[in-house]
């Protein structure tokens, strides 16, 4: 027997935060949903609804993604899948795919890249690493959803183009390769409309053009109208109950306002989705081994950004001074929804002393607060063979932007007294997104990127300073000289209810790259303790894409890794480009003086752009330039490869232009034709026999020449001549 109307209703929203109505005459269980996703975010008892019972915190996204390493976020996902079946979770609410367009999002520690590609791939592994255990993911924030200011309400305002290649695409990867089990709407409007009432997101991209086959989720609070949110294809609404909201179903289907079979397709999604979690078994999981992989991707997560003279790494004869806070009480996650209560938690301080006989002192330099302590942190460094310095941001939350890139003014006279009386100095940041370095970072020898780095990550700072891990991060955003060189400077965060994407296609390096626009540490950058160099590059076409191969050798004497980024370009393409744009990437370990061939494939359909014409996806025929580099600005091996382009004719019509006409091969040899037929007195024959006056009548529309007294084309010609054209 069926659901009845009012228990389809039912169904489609939430029991309560965090649990699926169940419907118990029908069989029907209740099923757990929770935070993710760099842990297992299970609310603990009580009204609180942050405090959630102890879980692994693996490093979120902002750190991992520095990985670049997709092997890693799938393991990751496995260790997810398998705390979430030991707390009888059937969702865990995660990946964050939403692009950091500004440095100032306050939710980009949660969020991997600001580059599509890095981070459609990474989360696709995410994702499957999680839901081979059973457990299903929820994509998110569909779409569009890269600020805090007014998340609620704001309209994200991006042309279509700029919509498909850069803000869709990631998620695009992960539904297409993964078919995570759920995806997740944003709150904010699209262009004006409701994500959770948007039916071309929803209904005709999601599930038409990608084959999404779950269920849409709202974010917590994000359906302001139930009945168009079903219209419009979202199934879940969360949190629950919403008994007015199941009224208001009920209600639109007895009177006739939404299609019984729209309510029905919902209830049975949600339904699918008990029933693949009720098949799940039971799990348990190694609080140990969890925490030891932690640590693994924490340390594979740091970018080294500075190492003058070889500072790095420490060695157990040299004296050490740690300077700040955070050495002691660490940064470790953002605030917000995904705010994981750990297992146990590593303290970089306890980590450094364990990790050298030499003398190690500390000062706190600075409270958690940020208020200074400046002499006794001063007189330690002094005082010491080398002083590592501890400094960050203060707070990254769910719910509000940061106003800048700045280190709090007391960590900048910090960095600055302390370098004044020990040149070997080390500064260790913790930060949830970019920090502007510049410039102070002169005069600082070693320079380390440590990002929130989760329970572990004191002891894999540790690792990295002493050399017992070869640092091979690198930089999933580019780091700018100031704020405002950023390319959505000028379009951040909106105002009255609008937000502008006005540096469309041009996020992050694209833009910075777009401009000539120095910056202080490049997209894709980050040293390592050992040295690279690479061969001449290969690129082969295929019908599946492009496949590149180059030799690198590691040329110094350490074992390492090193990630091999392709970019690849269209000189002359028809339509604007970025100068490149990241399609392939490697992580490859290499030992000392050995050589290893990187095998990297560019799938076709990354080389395609939208074209707004034809309304569909294009790959440009042409001769593609294939960068191979170490960074966005590092290119160490280039070569090209003719690449067979998609047939791309866009119809003419009387409204295209004469310049479009003649562009065309058909239409130019027909309106050629018309115009030698047609060759008399007056001015307009005079112009169209003459080159120089028909490049001047080149933008206007074939249908306003037919109107012009003397036009060698009269109205009764147009439809024939298009009819000939097509």
């Amino acid at each position: 027997m069926g659901l009845s109307t009012s228990e389809q209703a039912a169904i489609t929203s939430g029991l309560d935060f965090w649990h699926t109505e169940g419907v118990e005459s029908q069989g029907i269980p209740s099923v757990t949903v929770t935070d993710g996703p760099h842990g297992v975010r299970m609310q603990a008892s009580g009204d609180d609804l942050l405090a959630g019972v102890p879980a692994t915190c693996f490093p979120p996204a902002v750190a991992s993604a520095s990985t670049w390493d997709p092997d890693l976020l799938r393991r990751m996902g496995e260790a997810l899948g398998d705390e979430c079946r030991a707390q009888d979770v059937a969702v865990l609410l995660g990946p964050g795919v939403n692009l950091k367009r500004s440095p100032l999002g306050g939710r980009n520690f949660e969020y991997f890249s600001e580059d599509p590609i890095l981070t459609g791939v990474l989360a696709t592994e995410w994702v499957r690493g999680l839901q081979s255990r059973g457990v299903g993911a929820s994509l998110k924030h569909f779409a569009v959803n890269s600020q805090e200011t007014d998340r609620m309400r704001v309209s994200a305002d991006v042309d279509e183009r700029t919509l498909r290649e850069m803000y869709l695409r990631a998620f695009h990867k992960v539904v297409t390769r993964a078919q995570p089990w759920t995806v997740m709407c944003a709150y904010n409007k699209v262009n004006g409309v409701y994500a959770s009432e948007h039916h071309w997101l929803l209904t005709e991209v999601l599930r038409g053009e990608w084959g999404f086959e779950g269920l849409v989720v709202s974010d917590w609070g994000a359906v302001v109208d139930r009945v168009r949110a079903i219209e419009a294809g979202l199934d879940l609404t969360m949190p629950g109950p919403d008994t007015e909201g199941d009224r208001a179903l009920v209600d639109a289907v007895e009177s006739g306002r939404l299609d019984p079979a729209a309510l029905r397709k919902s209830a049975s999604l949600v339904q699918q989705m008990i029933e693949k979690a009720g098949q799940r078994p039971a799990g348990t999981y190694d609080a140990d081994a969890h925490h030891a992989l932690a640590r693994e991707i924490a340390g594979r997560a740091i970018v080294l950004l500075k190492n003058d003279g070889d500072l790095l790494p420490l060695n157990d004869t040299q004296s050490v001074a740690v300077i700040g806070e955070f050495a002691r009480t660490p940064r470790y996650q953002g605030g917000g929804s995904s705010q994981i209560t750990p297992t146990r938690l590593d303290d970089a301080l306890t980590a450094i002393t364990a990790s050298t006989t030499a003398e190690v002192n500390f000062a706190p330099g600075y409270t958690v607060e940020g208020e200074a302590l400046l002499d006794q942190a001063v007189a330690v460094a002094a005082q010491k063979d080398v002083a590592i310095v501890f400094v960050g941001s203060l707070h990254e939350t769910e719910g509000a932007d940061r106003d800048s890139l700045d280190l709090p003014a007391a960590q900048l006279e910090l960095i600055e007294r302390v370098t004044a009386v020990n040149p070997n100095t080390v500064v260790v940041l913790s930060n949830g997104a970019v920090i502007a370095t510049k410039p102070w970072d002169a005069s600082v020898p070693g320079l380390v990127e440590g990002w929130l780095l989760g329970q572990a990550g004191g002891s894999a700072i540790a690792d990295v300073l002493f050399g017992r891990v070869n640092p091979s991060g690198r930089l999933a955003e580019t780091i700018p000289l100031k704020l405002a060189d950023h390319p959505s400077y000028l379009d951040f965060p909106g105002e009255h209810g609008h937000v502008r994407y006005g540096e469309g296609l041009h996020v992050g390096y694209r833009g910075f790259d777009a401009r000539g626009q120095e910056v202080a540490y490049p997209f894709g950058f980050g040293l390592s303790y050992t040295t690279f160099g690479y061969g001449a590059a290969r690129a082969t076409a295929t019908a599946s894409g492009v496949e590149i191969r180059v030799p690198v050798t590691n040329t110094g004497g350490r074992d390492g890794r090193e990630v091999v980024q392709v970019y690849v370009s269209l000189p002359g393409s028809k339509v604007r480009r970025a100068p490149r744009e990241l399609k392939a990437f490697a992580s490859v370990p290499i030992a000392a003086g050995e050589t290893a061939e990187a095998v990297l494939t560019v799938e076709r359909e990354d080389l395609a752009y939208w074209d707004t014409r034809l309304g569909r996806w294009i790959v440009e025929g042409g001769e593609y330039l294939i960068e191979v580099g170490a960074s966005s600005r590092d290119v160490r091996a280039s070569t090209t490869v003719h690449v067979a382009g998609d047939p791309a004719r866009v119809p003419l019509t009387t409204e295209s232009s004469v310049g479009e006409w003649f562009a065309d091969p058909r239409g130019a040899e027909v309106l050629g034709a018309a115009f030698a037929a047609s060759a008399g007195d007056g001015p307009m024959s005079a112009m169209t026999a003459n080159p120089e006056m028909l490049m001047m009548l080149g933008s206007l529309p074939l249908s306003r020449m037919a109107s012009f007294p003397g036009s060698p084309l009269s109205a009764a010609d147009l439809d024939k001549l298009v009819e000939a054209a097509n």
